[in-house]
């Protein structure tokens, strides 16, 4: 039995911190159901469904932490491994940064968990790939896809009174779809809370069309270009900046959020002032748990709006240094958008390329957030408002500030890994030379 309801958590957690003789002890204890189904070469090669449970045990003697885990929870192994937390805890070293575990704490009720996605079955799953590989072959095309749906649960709790629990399901889905003549290739990717809001046919046509129409792509000089980015396309670049808003790196002169005479950011305009940038565990489009693993309560923050920068996360331990409150890392990102479709952005557009997704995004300069990487999958020429024929992938080198400041236009909003990230037209976009890779 994977998933505990929130009574069933409690009493296991309080058992475990009944054996506890630590000066703190922290219980985590999780549990997940999941089933999954692959292709490839327009055939189904795997299929499977795991349920796992783990508790994790952390016990402190003042600063000084040992963990233990296992996944059997009756008595005598609950107080086995409470014992070997206490036993490693006292060989460990001191933490120089330890903080003392939470107590009680008030959340938010989490939206992260649908009952429908729960109850997904092996023949909704063998559908969703039918739904891909039918259309492909019809279409002269070789799908390679997976599918995988999941329910989970988390709950904590420590010997200062915190108790915390949440339930979460969610359905992935990526296809890529390769002309079997070898020139061309389509890729889609979905995720949802609720699979209700998934639609395999819709999805994999999709992809199936990209894969048609980027066959036989042309060179064309690279350089800067007016560009418009799927939000599969921007949401690496636009993560990787996300991971700089921590304070602590940025106050230490480590990241792009550093400022030039010490300290960050926070109050500066780093980026066009349409670029609002926020986080909410609640939002309908993209929930999550209300709660982080640390027990910190997660809440509507603001990171980015009209184009300055508004908070940066401090995790515990550093806010104290401060003299501030923490501020939690969240655990996915929304971007504002606009009205714009991904058609009005295309008729809108004299000259330009469109980007399906980028991949392969490494690290150049932390400094400037200078990335570069490859387009795939899908790389259009834009005339006169019309895609006019597929072109070579390129290799970019580009910073996600730069394209920031470099807007025309926001499209609408599609989730994309947990976020919510516009369509975007961006100018003087720069791509630096090309691949033979389709």
């Amino acid at each position: 039995m994977a998933i505990y309801t929130k009574e069933e958590a409690r009493k296991i957690l309080e058992k475990t911190l009944s054996f506890s003789k630590a000066d703190a002890c922290e219980v985590n204890l999780n549990g997940s159901n999941s089933g999954n189904i692959r292709y490839a070469r327009n055939t189904v090669s795997t299929s499977g469904y795991s349920s796992n449970q783990t508790l994790v045990v952390q016990s402190s003697f003042g600063k000084k932490s040992g963990t233990a885990t296992i996944d059997e929870f009756d008595d005598a192994s609950l107080e086995k491994a409470v014992r070997r937390a206490e036993e490693l805890a006292r060989l460990s070293p001191e933490n120089p940064e330890f903080m003392e575990p939470l107590g009680p704490q008030e959340y938010d009720e989490s939206a992260s968990y649908k009952a429908g996605t729960a109850k997904v079955s092996p023949e909704y799953r063998a559908q969703v790939a039918k739904s891909s590989i039918e259309p492909a072959a019809a279409k002269d095309v070789t799908a390679a896809g997976y599918f995988n749906d999941s329910e989970g649960f988390s709950a904590m709790m420590n010997s200062n009174g915190l108790f915390a629990y949440n339930q979460s399901t969610n359905v992935d889905f990526t296809v890529t779809m390769r002309t079997n003549d070898g020139t061309g290739s389509g890729w889609v990717s979905r995720d949802y809370n609720d699979v209700s809001k998934f639609d395999a046919s819709e999805a994999s046509q999709i992809a199936i069309d990209k894969a048609v129409m980027s066959r036989e792509a042309k060179a064309i000089e690279p350089g800067k270009y007016t560009v418009i980015l799927e939000p599969a396309a921007s949401a690496g670049l636009l993560q990787n900046m996300f991971s700089s808003f921590s304070a602590r790196t940025a106050d230490e002169g480590r990241n792009f959020m550093s400022a030039p005479d010490g300290g960050n950011k926070i109050g500066q305009k780093i980026v066009d002032e349409r670029v609002t940038l926020w986080s909410d565990p609640l939002h309908p489009d993209v929930p999550t748990a209300t709660w982080n693993g640390a027990g910190q309560p997660l809440k509507k923050t603001m990171w980015i709006e009209n184009g300055v920068v508004k908070n940066l996360a401090y995790d515990r331990y550093w806010a104290e240094q401060k003299g501030v409150d923490p501020v939690p890392f969240p655990a996915g990102a929304i971007m504002a958008g606009g009205d714009a479709s991904l058609e009005d952005l295309i008729r809108s557009t004299r000259k330009g390329i469109l980007v399906t997704r980028l991949w392969y995004i490494r690290s150049v300069d932390p400094q400037t957030l200078l990335y570069t990487g490859l387009t795939r999958d899908g790389t259009f020429y834009i005339e006169n408002g019309k895609i006019k024929h597929p072109v070579k992938n390129f290799r970019f080198n580009e910073s996600p500030i730069i394209m920031l400041n470099n807007l025309e236009t926001l499209g609408q909003q599609v989730r994309i890994n947990g976020n919510l990230i516009p369509y975007m037209k961006i100018r003087d976009f720069t791509f630096t030379s090309l691949s033979d890779a389709v």
